[in-house]
C-alpha cells in the first residue's frame, strides 16, 4: 500500500470513528500501522476495561476473536466489531466446554481457572479467569489445594513454579510462543550479547529459565520504560517490539526469529475501514453464556484489585 493510500485510509478511519462514536482498540501484537491508528494499545483485558469506561457506542477490536468477546462481556450494551471474522486463536480453540467437562468429572470439586485467552463459552464453564499478569495471584486467592488451569500448559507451568498448590495442566499452548525455543532465543542472545532478555510466560520452561525476566505484555511495557539496559531482546510476538521501540526511542529492542502470530496479522487498515463502513463483523454472545462468562471475569477483577 502506497503512503498516499495509507494516509487516505487513516483519514477515512478517523472520520468514520468520530461520526459513529467509535473507539479503536489495538492489541500489542498488531501490525505497526494498526497500532498507530488505535485509540488505545494494550493487552486484551486492559483494552476491554478501557473501552467499557468510554462513552463510545462502538468498539472496533483489532485483535482476535476471544478478545472481542471479552470486550462484549464488559460492554454488553455496546456494539463490538472484529475487522476480520477469521482472526481466531488456536490456543483458545484447544479447550471447549465439552472437553473441559470431561476433566471436571475426573476432578470433582476442583475449581477451574481459565486464562482470558479462551472463548466466552469456556469462561462460562469455568470458575474464575486470569491473565498472564495475575495468574499466580488468582490461583493463590482460591480456597483449594488443587486447580485445573486451562488452556496454556506453559503459563500454567510458570504458575506451578510459584505456588505450592497443585496445578492440573491442560495440554494447550500458544503456537507463536512455542516458536521461541532455546535455539531461537539463544541466537538472539548471541547476536546481542549485551542485551537483557525478557520473555512472556507462555514461552516454554527452558526458555523462561534462561531469561532475565518473565513478563506479561503489560509488564514488558513497564520494564522497557524503567530498565537502565539499552538493548532488550523481546521474547514475545514480533510486533510487541514496535510499541516498545516507539515509546522508548533511546533504547533498542530486538525480536526473536519466527515469533509471528498469523491471526493477529489478519487485521489491516482496509479491514478496519471496512468494519466501520459496514458495521462488521459484530460479536454476539448467547445471553446465558455471557452472564456466566462475565461472572468469571468479575471474580477475577475482584480478586486482583
Amino acid at each position: 500500500m502506497s503512503q498516499t493510500n495509507t494516509e487516505d485510509l487513516v483519514r477515512e478511519i478517523r472520520r468514520l470513528r468520530d461520526e459513529k462514536n467509535a473507539v479503536i482498540l489495538g492489541h500489542n501484537y498488531q501490525i505497526p500501522e494498526v497500532q498507530d491508528i488505535a485509540d488505545y494499545l494494550g493487552d486484551s483485558l486492559e483494552l476491554s476495561r478501557k473501552a467499557a469506561d468510554t462513552d463510545a457506542e462502538i468498539i472496533v477490536f483489532c485483535g482476535v476473536h476471544f478478545m472481542a468477546e471479552t470486550a462484549k462481556l464488559l460492554s454488553p450494551d455496546k456494539t463490538v466489531l472484529l475487522p476480520d471474522a477469521s482472526a481466531g486463536c488456536p490456543m483458545a480453540d484447544m479447550v471447549t466446554p465439552e472437553t473441559l467437562e470431561e476433566v471436571k468429572q475426573q476432578h470433582p470439586g476442583v475449581p477451574v481457572v481459565a486464562y482470558v485467552n479462551t472463548s466466552a463459552a469456556t469462561k462460562a464453564a469455568s470458575d474464575i479467569c486470569c491473565t498472564s499478569a495475575n495468574a499466580v495471584q488468582i490461583v493463590e486467592s482460591l480456597d483449594a489445594e488443587e486447580v485445573i488451569f486451562v488452556p496454556d500448559r506453559h503459563l500454567g507451568g510458570w504458575v506451578q513454579e510459584q505456588t505450592d498448590k497443585k496445578i492440573i495442566l491442560w495440554d494447550g499452548y500458544c503456537a507463536t510462543h512455542v516458536r521461541i525455543s532455546p535455539e531461537t532465543s539463544g541466537d538472539a542472545r548471541d547476536k546481542h550479547p549485551d542485551a537483557v532478555v525478557i520473555v512472556h510466560p507462555e514461552t516454554p520452561a527452558e526458555v523462561r529459565r534462561h531469561a532475565d525476566a518473565v513478563l506479561s505484555t503489560g509488564g514488558m511495557v513497564r520494564y522497557a520504560r524503567e530498565t537502565e539496559a539499552k538493548d532488550v531482546v523481546v521474547g514475545t510476538e514480533y510486533d510487541m517490539a514496535y510499541r516498545l521501540q516507539k515509546e522508548n526511542p533511546d533504547k533498542t529492542f530486538h525480536t526473536i526469529r519466527g515469533a509471528v502470530c498469523p491471526n493477529m496479522k489478519k487485521i489491516t487498515l482496509p479491514k478496519v475501514a471496512e468494519a466501520l463502513r459496514k458495521m462488521q463483523y459484530r460479536i454476539e454472545i448467547d445471553p446465558e453464556i455471557a452472564d456466566r462468562a462475565r461472572t468469571t471475569v468479575e471474580r477475577m477483577l475482584a480478586a486482583s484489585t
